[in-house]
């Protein structure tokens, strides 16, 4: 047995055999389970790639080879086998190691990305760079895609440049079936017929006994003209990597150590880009994750590995924002048979399964496809019918051109759910939701809003799907007391509250979102002079109200909890300065910088944007 948490870099494996690599493998998907058990994590993913992991770290020689994951969630193996098995208590915590790949953790990360779909693009450059001078060191270029990242328009714009170039790039293909839930699409189709065919997987069984039989096997390794000989009928006949000039081989067990290190040794003397196509079982090892289908065991809090529960439960009374949010657009739907969903491919994630069952004709899932579900939802909006279309903030950012181009230009009545918006928490930098209002709130015609609580959420989806004009609905990651009452009533745009106002009330602080009502808390607990703004939409502003607020003359506190740049005190300040009002703001708000991982009142604190540190300083002379 080897000791994880004594292990430097990957050069030991060099020296192990294969079963000794299977007993590394059983050992770490252990650890895997009992750490993520502990801190949460991406739990399924990374236990499907544990044997795949150790036979590149075998075969190639990082960090010289660049081997690197797409998504980078499913890096954990990665890190244990680079040295960092000692601190997983600390996975996905303040300051502690990373859950995806990370550049400053280690030189064996050579790529970042909490997004999918950008492993390729990179390849292609890295191969561009080391090819440009011919005295350069040679190195491998090893990209891992699962079959949902494949899926994306940007991993297919890669696709059709890798195979126009002809550069070496070994791709190993991830084919788990999977992408978070089940995948999608023609594409997912026809990487089933190839899992399936008698034709591909006896040609599996003829390469591995060909590969078994004279070391790397004579009729694949005499060169590139027999090579496609040997494997071209492996391809799907017109499929995506033939018809993009790849070389394909596979499919190959990705659980079995042997036959995958040979496989890979061989690439690595293939002239021209390659794909290896690996198939894998996403939760391998561990019954709960290897039986899901539907996504749950993708990521995880806390659970108990026995019996599989989660740690946490919602208490009673309560329930998710994103449970919230589809809960009552299902609800509006019983009524109103135009209302369509959409999502690109986060069914479980934005809670939309029970409208998925329940309205199957009207529900899609995009894939991992942000840009195509933003123009789908569009051609959904002109055509007469009503698109709720639910995405995370830092996923919509991938759709910014479509929103802009093909929703607000046109303004077309589509409603966007903006899931997980401000500080996500432990996923970090890639996954904060902090930029989406200083991107959306040039755009024309739009209305952007965010609610306070689960009753004025129902009611700005009510009326998001009675107007006609693009309508954003931000809404934070974490939970929700359920509301007390259910009466749908129509909230006007571009309409604030001021909730507790007084003469003698030294400061007027402008918040929004959850933290208006936690804000008042505070305030009416502690008797303070300070009167709270609920600023629900940020464009339209409320203007009337803004006049009425300088027209105090006292000191004005903007509250926010996302990006100060081009955020709610950006443009209340831009209005201020259009009309030539003199008044005495205060910002409190993220500074010019990407958070890391943390819990969010951590994260808040670090930042100086904890309720308590801007209500002391909002009441500084």
């Amino acid at each position: 047995m080897i000791n994880l948490n004594e292990i430097h870099d990957p050069s030991f494996l060099k020296s192990m055999n294969v079963h000794e690599m299977e007993e590394l493998a059983a050992e770490i998907r252990e650890f895997l389970i009992h750490s993520i058990a502990r801190t949460g994590g991406h739990l399924a993913s990374n236990l499907g790639v544990v044997e795949l992991t150790i036979a590149l770290h075998y075969a190639f020689s990082s960090p010289r080879d660049k081997i690197f994951f797409d998504v980078g969630h499913q890096c954990y193996t990665h890190k244990i086998l680079t040295g960092r098995a000692s601190r997983f208590s600390t996975l996905r915590q303040f300051h502690g190691l990373s859950g995806f790949e990370k550049r400053c953790e280690s030189e064996h990360d050579v790529w970042e990305a909490g997004h999918s779909s950008t492993s390729l693009s990179a390849a292609l450059g890295m191969a561009a760079a080391r090819d440009i001078d011919p005295g350069n060191q040679y190195y491998h270029i090893v990209p891992v895609i699962g079959d949902g990242a494949l899926g994306s328009g940007m991993a297919l714009e890669a696709l059709n440049q890798i195979g126009a170039e002809k550069k070496n790039i070994i791709i190993v293909f991830n084919d788990n079936n999977m992408s978070i839930s089940r995948n999608v699409g023609a594409m997912s189709q026809g990487f089933s017929r190839l899992r399936t065919s008698k034709t591909y997987t006896g040609l599996k069984e003829g390469v591995k006994r060909s590969l078994r039989s004279n070391g790397i096997g004579q009729t694949i390794y005499t060169g590139l003209k027999t090579f496609k000989d040997g494997v071209k009928y492996a391809i799907i006949h017109g499929g995506i990597f033939e018809e993009f000039g790849l070389d394909y081989i596979g499919p190959v067990d990705g659980h079995d150590l042997k036959e995958l290190i040979r496989v890979f040794q061989m690439a690595k003397t293939h002239e021209g880009p390659i794909v290896i196509h690996v198939i894998t079982q996403k939760g391998r090892g561990y019954l709960p994750c290897e039986v899901d289908r539907e996504g749950r065991w993708h990521g995880v809090g806390a659970f108990d590995v026995t019996t599989g529960k989660p740690l946490y439960e919602v208490p009673e009374g309560y329930q998710s924002w994103s449970g919230l949010m589809s809960n009552t657009v299902k609800e509006l739907a019983e009524e109103n048979p135009d209302i369509i969903a959409l999502t690109p491919a986060m069914i479980n994630g934005s809670s939309l399964r029970s409208f998925f069952a329940e309205f199957p004709e009207r529900s899609y899932d995009c894939g991992i496809a942000e840009e195509h579900a933003a123009t789908m939802a569009a051609g959904i909006a002109i055509s007469g019918k009503r698109p709720y279309l639910t995405i995370y903030s830092s996923f919509l950012q991938r759709a910014y051109d479509q929103i802009n181009h093909d929703i607000a230009r046109m303004d077309l009545p589509v409603v966007i759910g903006i899931d997980r918006a401000g500080l996500v928490g432990e996923d970090g930098e890639t996954h904060h939701g902090i930029f989406d209002i200083g991107l959306l709130a040039p755009l024309p015609n739009i209305i952007l809003a965010q609610p306070r609580n689960a009753e004025e959420a129902r009611n700005l989806l009510y009326t998001a799907f009675q107007q006609e004009h693009p309508y954003f609905i931000r809404f934070p990651k974490g939970i929700q007391k359920n509301p007390e009452n259910r009466e749908f009533k129509l909230i006007p745009a571009g309409t604030w509250e001021m909730i507790n106002h007084s003469d003698n009330n030294r400061v007027v602080l402008l918040t929004y979102g959850d933290m208006v009502d936690a804000v008042l808390e505070k305030v009416q607990a502690n008797g303070l002079p300070i009167t709270v703004v609920n600023c629900r939409f940020f464009k339209p502003l409320d203007e009337v109200m803004l006049d009425r607020i300088a027209s105090f003359g006292k000191k004005i506190v903007v509250y926010e909890t996302d990006l100060l740049t081009g955020g709610l005190g950006s443009l209340i300040l831009d209005y201020y300065n259009r009309k030539k009002i003199q008044a005495d703001v205060r910002r409190f708000g993220l500074g010019d910088l990407y958070i890391k991982q943390g819990s969010i009142g951590q994260l808040r604190r670090e930042n100086g944007i904890d309720i308590n540190t801007v209500l002391e300083a909002s009441l500084e002379e």
